[in-house]
């Protein structure tokens, strides 16, 4: 079902969380809606519908009862999975701690306690815990202990069958629990990536109170560098990822914008940095200093990119914008992309290679006339 006009209002209006829409702008918004079904499961895909719960539960008579009693039983039960959540993180935190394994968790319900100040404002999901390298198995074995099944194919010798994989995927069945381990965070290039990892993220860690415990956590700095990288790698297709830019800056008036700038630029997360806040400043609302503001919009390719995301941010979510330069590419530097042409790992045969032409095993080297074709006439394959 295509969102409507006033669908896509109520719920923009609802990311400009805390201060920003008034009670009488909401209500106006509300009353407009004829399909509430639609904007509940357009909410849910967006991964607002506790914020939307929290901005619209004072409106009263705006809201039918039915409406009201369904946003306050999902706001409820996302309490529940947020709670159980931060208690499972803690326990894996200090298990990981007792046997000397550095660990830092990001997004989830780290993020909820740092940015939002409320567990109950993000959407409870998996949780992600950053780790070296080096300790992936034991870390991998201490889950293993705690119930969790390891669901990413690996090979004989414990590493990913895919080499430009850096996670582990954990599900206990028990009650559901999904929990990743990575090593490594990239952007969105699968081929040319800088290796960002605990080396980078470990050294301007700090800490933050989650459900009265104290664990630790990115720096603002690197915490909304990392969020524009994974929007980014998702394409802004969910409105929740633009929200988590504009609350952690909203809730940092310590963060160093000239430091995180700086870092941005030698780490090839420039215009990453550039169109996460212009998103978040358009569609959240949220305050940028117009210094940092004023460079971000001297970037034509990030300022058309925001425009893109921005118009196209309910009716085709994900979408890139057309054009011969693929997304991924327009994401990096100049240094960053030049590396990437010249080391000619563009060429090596991707999976969507493998998949668009069944070959047998003998023929495979077929596959490096294959890419290069693929390269010039399917703008998906750059």
């Amino acid at each position: 079902m295509t969102p409507c006009l006033d669908d896509n209002n109520l719920l923009r209006a609802s990311a400009r969380y805390p201060h920003i829409t008034s009670a009488f702008q909401l209500r106006s918004l509300a009353e407009n809606i004829a399909d509430w079904d639609s904007v509940i499961a357009l909410a849910e895909e967006h991964r607002i519908l506790p914020m939307l719960f929290s901005q619209l539960g004072s409106l009263g008579a705006a809201l039918p009862d039915s409406v009201q009693q369904r946003l306050q039983s999902e706001y409820q039960r996302n309490i529940f999975h947020s709670l159980a959540n931060a208690a499972e993180l803690i326990a894996v935190l200090h298990t990981f701690e007792r046997e000397e394994i550095q660990a830092i968790p990001f997004k989830g319900p780290v993020l909820a306690a740092s940015a939002y100040h409320d567990l109950s404002l993000r959407p409870a999901g998996d949780l992600d815990i950053l780790i070296h390298r080096r300790d992936l198995k034991r870390a991998a074995a201490l889950l293993q202990e705690r119930g969790y099944v390891l669901q990413t194919p690996v090979r004989d010798d414990g590493d990913p069958i895919l080499s430009d994989y850096y996670e582990y995927h954990f599900e206990r069945e028990a009650d559901g629990m999904i929990l990743e381990l990575r090593w490594r965070l990239e952007l969105t290039q699968p081929r040319f990536r800088r290796d960002l990892g605990m080396d980078w993220i470990w050294p301007q860690r700090r800490s933050t109170i989650l459900a009265g415990a104290e664990v630790p956590d990115m720096s603002a700095e690197t915490t909304l560098l990392v969020l524009c990288m994974h929007g980014c790698k998702h394409v802004w297709s969910r409105l929740i990822w633009i929200c988590d830019v504009a609350q952690l800056i909203s809730s940092s008036p310590e963060l160093d914008w000239q430091e995180t700038i700086r870092e941005a630029k030698q780490q090839g997360l420039w215009r990453a940095l550039a169109l996460g806040v212009l998103l978040a400043q358009r569609v959240a609302g949220v305050t940028v200093p117009t210094f940092a503001l004023q460079l971000f919009e001297s970037d034509q390719t990030a300022c058309a990119l925001a425009e893109h995301m921005e118009k196209n941010l309910f009716d085709a979510a994900g979408s890139t914008p057309p054009g011969r330069t693929p997304y991924n590419l327009q994401l990096l530097d100049f240094h960053d992309r030049l590396l990437f042409f010249l080391s000619l790992d563009f060429l090596r045969p991707s999976e969507k290679d493998y998949a668009s032409v069944a070959l047998p095993k003998l023929l495979y080297p077929l596959y490096y006339l294959i890419r290069p074709l693929r390269i010039f006439f399917d703008r998906s394959a750059r």
